[in-house]
């Protein structure tokens, strides 16, 4: 299969492109976000649904600036690579919750690559040698299909549980083939419309036991009772977990180490892939047993508890009560591993003010990435190594130019595929001073 290279955009003159009309279009490239990337008279197309290599006729649906966005009409020359969707929610004005069904997964992990690459060149404006040398082969996940142990769904304002549609609006769904089967069927059993939950999460533990989490606009305790083997919790307005019925936490089995995740903890849905993950960060951590590891945005203590077998300290640092609580109990067996519950900004400023050594840092934000008061703290620290885990590849390529300027030079960085049938791609980064 070939690799599919960016293209540089034709300088045409442009007419005929207002909203509504009809246009022939050359696919040539995967845009971050998911749709495929065209030309029309100098103007770069964004069109769901598409591969580089196809031919289609489009029409333009709106703008923003010199960017178009088009909805396909009808596909004049396919690619090699072009399959056909599981999902009868899958298609224009469906469901959104994933996005390239119609992509065989070969060419899925591809085309994660050239995305990945493409934002490290134009959002991080690193140059192509460094990117060539630093980035290794993505890593399939390890099932394409049924890989999810939890499912979060939107209420509709008619009521009734669904994903989003990419043009609006909430798509009921009757099947869902990211989802674990035990997620399903468990969601066909359902009969309930809480109105003052905006969303409710179905999520599997490992000993496949099941649980209800529904996110509630006001603080306000139903009465709920259920015949059903299922636990039952709320996370209230201030993100504060309620347990209703049965457990409050799910466990998981992730490699030799088991994790309890309270409602409202973050755990990356694809339960299977993460040894994989964690394996990578322990390659990029390269620990030889002496370090001090600082691991920030820690959650309830996945990495914590692998980097701590190989580490001579592991200080980990998560703001949200529960998730730092379900670390404690999680890390229990280690006597080398302190837990700080606060915000990283904050812990950040007091470990300089403190003059704290460490020798590695971890870090797993959010989608959005590192704000420039992180990077700023880190590097006062004189950390020597990081080791990046993201989400976000247009957030990491901003970070890592970032953290360029800060002396941070990119060594080496390995995507993972997490989301199969997804635009979505995870990757660990290393940095070195």
């Amino acid at each position: 299969m070939a690799k599919h290279r960016r293209s540089r955009k034709p300088r045409q003159q442009k007419q005929n492109l207002a909203q509504g009309n009809t246009i022939t279009l050359e696919i040539r490239d995967m845009a971050h976000g998911g749709s495929g990337l065209g030309f029309y008279q100098g103007a770069p197309v964004f069109v769901p649904y598409t591969l580089p290599g196809e031919s289609i006729t489009a029409e333009i649906t709106g703008g923003r600036g010199r960017i178009l966005f088009a909805r396909g009409l009808r596909l004049n020359a396919a690619s090699a690579d072009r399959a056909v969707p599981r999902c009868p929610h899958f298609g224009p004005g469906r469901c959104w919750g994933c996005q390239w069904q119609h992509i065989e997964y070969g060419a899925q992990l591809l085309l994660k690559q050239d995305v990945l690459a493409d934002q490290l060149a134009r959002v991080g404006r690193l140059p192509d040698k460094l990117i060539e040398s630093a980035l290794q082969a993505i890593l399939p996940a390890p099932q394409p299909w049924e890989y999810n142990h939890s499912l979060s769904l939107l209420r509709a304002d008619a009521g009734g549980w669904g994903l989003k549609r990419k043009a609006g609006g909430i798509e009921a769904i009757g099947e869902c083939h990211l989802a674990h089967p035990d997620l399903l069927e468990l969601l066909l059993e359902l009969e309930l419309d809480y109105e003052r939950a905006d969303r409710l999460t179905l999520r599997r533990g490992s000993d496949g036991r099941m649980m209800l989490i529904f996110e509630v606009n006001a603080e306000e305790e139903p009465s709920l009772n259920t015949d059903m083997p299922v636990s039952v919790n709320l996370i209230l307005p201030d993100r504060e977990p309620i347990n209703l019925i049965g457990d409050a936490h799910s466990v998981y089995q992730i490699g030799p180490h088991t994790f309890r995740v309270t409602a409202g903890s973050f755990i990356r849905a694809n339960i299977g892939a993460l040894p994989s993950l964690a394996a990578a960060v322990m390659r990029m951590a390269q620990l030889e047993g002496r370090e001090r590891v600082l691991d920030l945005y820690a959650g309830v203590g996945v990495f914590s508890a692998f980097l701590a077998g190989e580490a001579r300290l592991v200080t980990l640092v998560e703001s949200y009560p529960p998730a730092a609580n379900d670390a404690d109990a999680n890390l229990t067996q280690f006597d080398n591993v302190d837990v700080i519950e606060g915000v990283v900004e904050a812990v950040l400023a007091d470990m300089i003010a403190e003059e704290a050594k460490y020798d590695v840092a971890l870090v797993d934000p959010p989608a959005s990435g590192l704000s420039e008061d992180v990077i700023k703290r880190i590097n006062a620290l004189e950390i020597g190594r990081l080791v990046y885990v993201s989400g976000n590849p247009a957030s990491l390529a901003r970070d890592s130019r970032q953290l360029a300027d800060f002396g941070y030079r990119l060594r080496a960085i390995q995507p993972i595929d997490l989301a199969p049938q997804t635009y979505y791609i995870d990757a660990v980064a290393l940095f070195q001073r």
